[in-house]
């Protein structure tokens, strides 16, 4: 049976940055002869000590949902989707290079960096309630970060830029980047950042007790929501679980048109299987039993692993008012 502290494949621990670092850098090292093994660790370790709140500058993560086990399960679905990519690229498609190979990487590990509060900031109490801002908050963040990693300017730029597929800020179609490969980049982690988090084995709990939270301390849901956005609402976190049907629909036709079928590299590096796809379609066909179930709470019994820093404290009762 799948732990739900792994992978799709049950094979890497997502909540120990050193295990999906070194995947990673294994994937990297089955591409290129001379693989960015030093950024990419160093990323790594810079990540968790950021996630963990032991930077001068910034708090420790407290939102659960997105937290160090679902970046990290992105990071990884994006490794392989790049490894995808590069063993079934067609005579037409450029080979990827061990620079976009890092700056993938990056994205994928810094994509929900905009969520952790800076220590000055005195006028938010919860990194959720920058919801709606953090994909350009992380990737301001990130373009810095790339600089001092070395990347140089341009690749810096890329990886902030790649950032906005996974998010509503931006279109994918308003991206502006010129490079066909670096595009197709950036359909990647929009599609590594459904894949990790629809696919997780405790999806359907941490929707209920965790995203829902954070959609509250948003304003994408509760008594302060922010009506003048056209953005959707949700009345409960069972409610938001009940329609996660609805929502795969929505996100299938992101996955199909503006990110281009990128799924379907996880294939060809699965050898002829997606176990992501797999997962995905259970958590949805058990969204729906949950639904029709008079008691749904008995089928919703999973723990979710917790990853946060001893001090943080998400979502506190009487702000969220649960």
């Amino acid at each position: 049976m799948r732990r739900n502290d792994h992978d799709v494949t049950d094979s890497v621990r997502t909540t120990d940055p050193a295990s999906v670092a070194a995947e990673v850098i294994r994937l990297g090292g089955r591409l290129f002869a001379d693989p960015p093994a030093r950024e990419l660790e160093r990323a790594f370790g810079d990540a968790a000590e950021l996630y963990l709140g032991r930077h001068p500058d910034y708090c420790a993560c407290d939102t659960e949902y997105h937290d160090i086990q679902h970046v990290l399960d992105v990071t990884l679905a994006m490794a392989r989707l790049m490894d995808g990519y590069q063993r079934s690229r067609g005579a037409a498609e450029a080979p990827l290079t061990r620079e976009l190979y890092a700056v993938g990487a990056l994205a994928a590990l810094f994509h929900d960096f905009g969520y952790l509060r800076r220590r000055n900031d005195h006028r938010h109490r919860y990194g959720a309630e920058y919801t709606l801002v953090h994909v350009s908050r992380g990737a301001g963040f990130l373009r810095r970060y790339a600089g001092r990693l070395g990347l140089g300017e341009e690749l810096s730029r890329l990886a902030a830029t790649l950032v906005h597929f996974t998010g509503y800020e931006r279109p994918v179609d308003a991206i502006r980047i010129r490079s066909a490969l670096a595009r197709r980049i950036g359909q990647l982690l929009g599609t590594a950042d459904i894949l990790a988090q629809m696919s997780d084995r405790c999806y359907l709990e941490k929707c209920r007790d965790r995203l829902y939270p954070e959609f509250v301390l948003g304003r994408l849901a509760g008594r302060g929501r922010s009506l003048a956005r056209a953005l959707p609402e949700f009345a409960s976190g069972e409610d938001l679980v009940h329609r996660t049907p609805a929502f795969y629909s929505g996100a299938s036709q992101r996955l199909d048109l503006q990110l281009a079928r990128s799924y379907e590299l996880a294939t060809h590096h699965f050898g002829g299987v997606n176990p992501y796809l797999d997962a995905i379609e259970k958590n949805v066909r058990h969204a729906a039993r949950i639904a029709d179930d008079p008691d749904p709470g008995r089928l919703l019994r999973r723990r979710a692993p917790s990853t946060l820093a001893p001090e943080a404290r998400p979502y506190p009762m009487d702000l969220v008012g649960l």
